[in-house]
C-alpha cells in the first residue's frame, strides 16, 4: 500500500501530517489526518458528517441563515451546510492553521471551492474557548459541530466542559431564539448526552446515522445529538 505525505507539521496540539493512500477494497483514494499517533479524520467514511449538517438544517427554520461550524476537518459538514439554498453565511471555525491551508490549497477533490465560496468565512481560533468566554462575534440560526471524537473521547482534556449542562447552556447563548445545535460522534448514542442537552435546549434528541462499511462487509453508524430551541 502506497502512502503518500502531502504536508507535515507542528501544532500546538502536537505533529500533524495529511496523507492520501489508495484503498483497494473501495478503490479510490482516501485522505487522512493524524495528530500525533491518533488518526484524527479519514475520507473514508463521511456520511456521519454530511448527515451533521443535514439533520442540523433540517431542523432550522428560516431562511437568509447564518451557521456556525466548529471544526473545518476535510470540509465534508461545511460542503454539505453549503447544499442548503438557505445558507447565506457560513462562519468556520478551526484551531488549526495548517487544516485551514489545505483548503486554501484545495488539496481535496470532495471539497474543492470551499475556501473560495463568497459565503464562507475560515477563522483560526479555538472552538471551545469561543464557547466557554462568550466571545462569538454574532448569534447564529445553528451551530453545527465535529471535533471530538465523542463526548466522552476528547482530542483534549480541556475540551470537556461543552459537554455539560452549562456547556450545552453556553452554546444556547450564542443561537438566535429557536435556533439549532447538532454534535457529531463516533459512538452509540449516550442517553446522558441527550439529557444533558434537553436542561439547555427545549428539545434534545439522538439520531443513529448508518452507512455501509466494505472493510468489514457490514453496517457502521454514527451518532448526530440534535438540540433544538436554547432555554433562555
Amino acid at each position: 500500500m502506497k502512502i503518500e505525505e502531502l504536508d507535515f507539521g507542528d501544532t500546538p496540539w502536537g505533529e500533524i501530517s495529511l496523507r492520501r493512500r489508495w484503498d483497494r477494497v473501495t478503490e479510490r483514494d482516501v485522505h487522512e489526518v493524524k495528530l500525533g499517533d491518533d488518526f484524527l479524520m479519514s475520507s473514508q467514511f463521511t456520511v456521519g458528517e454530511q448527515e451533521l449538517s443535514r439533520i442540523g438544517l433540517a431542523a432550522t427554520p428560516g431562511t437568509s441563515l447564518t451557521v456556525l461550524v466548529g471544526g473545518l476537518g476535510l470540509g465534508y459538514t461545511a460542503a454539505a451546510a453549503l447544499e442548503d439554498d438557505r445558507v447565506a453565511e457560513l462562519t468556520v471555525i478551526e484551531a488549526l492553521e495548517a487544516v485551514i491551508s489545505w483548503h486554501e490549497r484545495d488539496l481535496f477533490p470532495d471539497t474543492r471551492g470551499l475556501a473560495a465560496d463568497p459565503r464562507v468565512r475560515l477563522v483560526r481560533d479555538d472552538f471551545f474557548d469561543v464557547v466557554r468566554t462568550g466571545r462569538a462575534d454574532r448569534t447564529y440560526d445553528a451551530v453545527l459541530v465535529d471535533i471530538d471524537h465523542a463526548p466522552d473521547w476528547l482530542l483534549r482534556d480541556d475540551h470537556g466542559d461543552l459537554y455539560t449542562v452549562e456547556g450545552f447552556a453556553r452554546v444556547g447563548a450564542m443561537l438566535v431564539d429557536g435556533g439549532v445545535f447538532a454534535l457529531w460522534s463516533d459512538e452509540p448514542p449516550e442517553p446522558e448526552v441527550v439529557r444533558r442537552m434537553g436542561e439547555a435546549f427545549d428539545r434534545a434528541e439522538a439520531h443513529v446515522v448508518p452507512f455501509p462499511n466494505p472493510l468489514t462487509g457490514g453496517e457502521s453508524a454514527n451518532t448526530v445529538y440534535l438540540a433544538v430551541s436554547p432555554r433562555r
